[in-house]
C-alpha cells in the first residue's frame, strides 16, 4: 500500500539530487579558466538530458530489474511493468516509479563527477559518446551488483546506502583513467590555472551540501528514523570535513582558504554516504576528520609526485573518499542503527570489513578496465582530445560558440 508521507519524501529527495548535478557544475565551473566555463556547464546539463532518457528506456532495467547476472536484463524496457503501485522488493510503501526516478538522478550525477578529471580538454562529441557507454557498461553493471535484486555484491553483504561504491569509487576511478589516457593540458608546468570564479566554487558546494541531503537521507525510501539519522551523519561528517581541511591548511600552509574548506566539505559528503544509514554521530565525525587527511594527501602530494592531471580532483577527492567512506562502514556501521545492515569489525564483525575491502576492489579493477577500453575505442572512432589550437582557444568558443563573460565597452 502506498504511504502519501513516504512517496513525498522520496520526490523530494529525488528533486534535491536532480539539484546536485547543477550544485556540480557550478562547483566544476568556478574552477576552471573563464573560457572553458561553459563547457563545464554544458557538460553537466547534457548529462541530465541524456542520462534521463537512458534511464527510463533501458539504464533502469539493466541496474535494478530482479535478475541474477551481469546485468538486471531487459523486462523493464522502456518502463514495462514500471507502474505506480509499490514493488516490495525495492521499496514497498511508495509506487515503483517512484523509486526508479529517485535512482535516476544517481545515475546522472555519476558520469557528471568524472568531467572534473578531464576539464578544458574533452571534445564534446567524444564527451556524449563516452557518457551514454560508461553509463551502459560501468554505472549500470555496478549498481546491479550492489543494490539491484540478484545482485552478487548485495547477496555477499556489501552495505552501502547511497553510492560510496556504485558512484563515488566507480566514478573517481574513471576519472583517474581518463586523466592518465587523456594527458596533461598544454602548458600546465608553466602556467597552472587557478579558480577563476572562487564564488561559483562556493555556489556549488552548498548547493551539493543541500543537496546530498536527498542523497543519503532519500534512500531510506521512507519519511523515518533512518532516514533522520542519515540527515544527521550526513550534515555532521560534512562539517567536521570542512574544519579538518581549513585546519590541516592552517597547519602546513599558514593560511586556511575557502578552496580547501569547501573541498573538504565535499570529501567528508563523499565519504559518509555508503555509511549514513549504518552508523552513528560519534563514527559520523572520525569519517569527517579522517577523510580530509587522506583527501589532502592525494591531491597535494601523491598528485604531484605521480604527475597526472586530474583538474578538478575528482580522482583525489571521490574515489579516495569514497574508498575511506566504504571501508569505515565495515569499522563503524552497526545494527542498533540499521537491523536490516550488520556490524562492522568495532563492533564484533570483523567479516564485514573483509566483504567491504573486496568490493572495494572489485569496483576499483572492474571500472578501471572497462573505462580504459570505452576511451580507447572512443578515441579510434571520433578522437576524444581537442587539437591544441582549441584547447587554447577554450572549449567554450571552439564546442559551443558561445562566451561566459562579455566585456561591455
Amino acid at each position: 500500500m502506498v504511504n502519501t508521507g513516504d512517496t513525498a519524501w522520496v520526490l523530494i529527495s529525488s528533486a534535491l539530487v536532480l539539484l546536485m548535478t547543477p550544485g556540480l557544475a557550478f562547483f566544476y565551473g568556478g574552477m576552471v579558466r573563464r573560457k572553458n566555463m561553459l563547457s563545464v556547464l554544458m557538460q553537466c546539463f547534457i548529462v541530465m538530458c541524456v542520462l534521463s532518457l537512458q534511464w527510463v528506456l533501458y539504464g533502469y532495467s539493466l541496474s535494478f530489474a530482479p535478475m541474477k547476472g551481469f546485468w538486471g536484463g531487459f523486462a523493464w524496457l522502456g518502463l514495462r511493468g514500471v507502474g505506480l503501485e509499490p514493488y516490495a522488493d525495492y521499496a514497498g510503501t511508495i509506487p515503483h516509479q517512484a523509486f526508479m526516478i529517485f535512482q535516476a538522478m544517481f545515475a546522472i550525477i555519476t558520469p557528471a563527477l568524472i568531467i572534473g578529471a578531464f576539464a578544458e580538454r574533452m571534445k564534446f562529441s567524444a564527451f556524449l559518446i563516452f557518457t551514454l557507454l560508461w553509463a551502459t557498461f560501468v554505472y549500470d553493471p555496478v549498481c546491479h551488483w550492489v543494490w539491484g535484486i540478484g545482485g552478487w555484491m548485495r547477496s555477499l553483504g556489501a552495505l552501502d546506502f547511497a553510492g560510496g561504491t556504485v558512484v563515488h569509487i566507480n566514478a573517481g576511478i574513471a576519472a583517474l583513467v581518463t586523466a592518465l589516457v587523456i594527458g596533461r593540458r598544454k602548458n600546465l608546468d608553466h602556467n597552472a590555472p587557478a579558480p577563476h570564479n572562487l564564488p561559483f566554487v562556493v555556489l556549488g558546494t552548498g548547493l551539493l551540501w543541500f543537496g546530498w541531503f536527498g542523497f543519503n537521507a532519500g534512500s531510506a525510501l521512507a519519511a523515518n528514523g533512518l532516514a533522520v539519522n542519515a540527515f544527521v551523519v550526513t550534515n555532521t561528517a560534512a562539517a567536521a570535513a570542512g574544519l579538518s581541511w581549513a585546519f590541516i591548511e592552517w597547519i602546513h600552509n599558514g593560511k586556511p582558504t575557502i578552496f580547501g574548506t569547501v573541498s573538504g566539505v565535499v570529501a567528508g559528503l563523499v565519504a559518509i554516504t555508503p555509511a549514513a544509514g549504518y552508523v552513528s554521530v560519534i563514527p559520523a565525525i572520525i569519517i569527517g576528520l579522517s577523510v580530509s587527511v587522506f583527501c589532502f594527501l592525494a591531491v597535494s602530494f601523491i598528485k604531484p609526485k605521480f604527475g597526472y592531471d586530474d583538474s578538478l580532483d575528482a580522482f583525489g577527492v571521490h574515489c579516495v573518499g569514497g574508498i575511506w567512506g566504504a571501508l569505515a562502514t565495515g569499522l563503524f556501521a552497526s545494527k542498533a542503527v540499521n537491523p536490516a545492515g550488520a556490524d562492522g569489525l568495532f563492533f564484533g564483525n570483523p567479516k564485514q570489513f573483509l566483504i567491504q575491502l573486496f568490493a572495494v576492489l572489485v569496483t576499483v579493477v572492474y571500472a578501471f578496465v572497462v573505462t580504459f577500453v570505452i576511451y580507447k575505442l572512443v578515441d579510434l572512432f571520433v578522437g576524444v582530445r581537442v587539437t591544441e589550437k582549441e584547447e587554447m582557444m577554450g572549449l567554450d568558443l571552439t564546442q559551443h560558440r558561445e562566451r561566459a563573460y562579455t566585456v561591455l565597452e
